[in-house]
């Protein structure tokens, strides 16, 4: 059956299309600008972790420990931002800090703490330990180190700033209703996390800025980012402390150091023999030995060799080692005890003998102890001074030999006694399996070069041999070696009727002979008044503070002319 038509259905109109279009573009494009329009992110990170938190260099160093009115901070936060010299004595159970001139002992849990061995009294333990860490009370070392601190309101943090710190003040100016625009982030941008907010007047301090944000502090320590829209900059204050330590004066050399040794092993010399050492102000006898592993000190002094070189107006600077023992050494020297008994001890002779100064000639020592080498010079130097002492200690050039070369901590040694004595020999040692000099004279410039690296040059003596070695080479390939004076090389060359010959690699004259009846060839390279003239000359080309001769029985008379630095006339203060 055909169907029937009753009306003609109307198309739709174009503009009923176009508005369905564009209705639906519209809707898309919301949508994708509802998705990713910046919103402010509403998540809040908390800003310090713990309780106490320590705020330095703009950002958290660890947590401190609040008693009642006492700040306790990390032994480990001390060492590594203000002194990494503060040690830890076990034996004691004690913080142990020095400075110019002061050593201090903090002993744990106690009320009392010791500077120069004097005590002073507190109210509150000055150390304690808690969870296996160390913590100094701040108050009683804000008098040995440059900083100072406060405990912000809020968050209880303890802020840190160092002595020459710039404070950049600000403040909140921009009267924002937005809350959201007013909150600190942890980026420079609105979408990251915030971690506090700030109200507009509000007093804050700028650390750093990145595009159009400024880093800021607000005064309970917590930080972020703001634009700098809503900031004014104020005032910038820098932290000025003053630490009024009085340093001691120690007596001084005028012009150029010249010091002998003179090697005291079970007697002091017959003075009446010593003939005159013109350019000599500096006699250092080896008089102090360590004795055994308590720190007792073994003494050979002489009041009468004391009033000759008075009299000869030589400055006397008493020589302490260690007896190259490095055990003895390891015991003796790690326990702050010990170490203060050693120092008493010397402070002691000092006073005896009316003693200029101390010498340590510290050798033979384990690599590991070399700290503690360090240690007790550290704490040794302090009381000396008091005393009025001048400070020189041995060392020799810088190698890979362990226990006689790598223990030394120079650089912390330079700044810590007045003067460092290298011991410029031996390049060939008395045992050695080749023969050669004792210390040529490229051997000893080269080495030098290296050192004057680390060790300032004014505060640097060159130590020169006045032994020289005669070297016997069998024909069978052993070598074997015996030192000799200055005078008695030149009692060898008479008799054997031999006359050197300069030497361009050494820098020195040399002879050597064969002898038929031994089947051996000796060799010998001089230290005459060439060599030390030499030696002399280089310690003036580096501007060294002056030169050591070791030692004064192996010299004769031509040596101190060689050896003059200008000293001929000089006397102590």
């Amino acid at each position: 059956m055909a169907r029937v038509e009753y009306y003609k259905k109307k198309p739709l109109s174009k503009w009923w299309i176009v508005g369905g279009l564009f209705f639906a573009f519209l809707l898309i494009f919301s949508s994708i600008i509802l998705l990713l329009y910046p919103f402010a992110s509403k998540e809040r990170e908390i800003y310090f972790q713990g309780e106490n938190p320590i705020l330095f260099n703009g950002e958290q160093a660890g947590n401190a420990i609040i008693e009642g009115n006492s700040v306790y901070m990390p032994l480990s936060f001390i060492k590594e931002h203000f002194d990494d010299a503060i040690t830890y004595d076990e034996k004691s159970n004690s913080i142990i800090i020095t400075t110019q001139n002061k050593v201090v002992q903090m002993p744990s849990e106690s009320l009392t703490y010791y500077v120069n061995e004097e005590p002073v009294q507190l109210h509150f333990s000055v150390f304690k330990k808690k969870n296996n860490e160390m913590y100094l009370a701040l108050d009683p070392l804000l008098a040995y180190y440059p900083f100072e601190y406060s405990i912000l309101p809020e968050t209880n943090a303890i802020w840190v700033k160092k002595n020459g710190q710039n404070i950049r003040h600000a403040k909140i100016t921009n009267k924002e209703m937005n809350e959201e625009k007013l909150r600190l982030r942890t980026d420079a941008s609105l979408q990251s996390p915030f971690t506090d907010q700030v109200t507009s007047g509000e007093d804050l301090f700028i650390e750093g800025e990145k595009e159009e944000y400024y880093f800021v502090r607000k005064e309970n320590g917590i930080a972020g980012f703001i634009k700098k829209d809503f900031v004014t900059e104020g005032k910038t204050e820098t932290v000025t402390l003053h630490h009024n330590q009085q340093e001691a004066v120690v007596p001084k050399i005028e012009g150029p150091i010249n010091l002998t040794w003179e090697a005291v092993y079970t007697k002091n010399p017959d003075t009446a023999k010593i003939p005159m050492m013109h350019g000599i102000n500096v006699i250092s006898p080896t008089w102090f030995e360590l004795a055994d592993h308590e720190g007792a000190i073994k003494n050979l002094a002489s009041l009468d060799f004391v009033k000759w070189a008075q009299n000869q107006e030589y400055q006397i600077w008493g020589l302490f080692s260690n007896a190259f023992d490095p055990q003895l050494t390891h015991e003796a020297f790690k326990d702050f005890e010990t170490r203060q008994k050693m120092i008493r001890q010397l402070l002691h002779f000092s006073q005896i003998y009316q003693l200029n100064g101390i010498n340590f000639d510290i050798e033979n020592v384990n690599p590991e102890d070399g700290p503690l080498i360090t240690q007790f010079v550290r704490e040794a130097v302090p009381y000396f001074h008091e005393a009025g002492l001048v400070v020189s200690m041995d060392i020799t050039f810088i190698s890979t030999s362990g226990n006689w070369s790598v223990f030394y901590e120079r650089d912390k040694l330079a700044n810590l006694v007045d003067y460092l004595v290298v011991m410029a020999y031996d390049e060939h040692w008395g045992t050695s399996p080749k023969a050669g000099s004792v210390a040529s004279l490229p051997w000893v410039e080269e080495n030098l070069k290296r050192l004057l690296e680390v060790v300032p040059n004014d505060k640097l003596i060159l130590g020169v041999p006045l032994y020289t070695r005669l070297w016997t080479e069998k024909d069978t390939g052993e070598v074997t070696s015996k030192a000799l004076s200055m005078g008695k090389v030149k009692q060898w060359l008479k008799e054997n009727n031999v006359t050197p010959e300069y030497d361009e690699a050494s820098g020195q004259n040399y002879a050597e002979i064969y002898s038929e009846k031994e089947q051996s060839t000796y060799k010998i390279w001089l230290e005459d008044e060439l060599s030390l003239k030499k030696r002399a000359d280089v310690a003036l080309k580096y501007d060294l503070a002056g030169v050591a001769s070791w030692s004064r029985y192996f010299a004769d008379e031509s040596a101190w002319a060689a050896l003059s630095l200008g000293t001929e006339n000089v006397t102590k203060k």
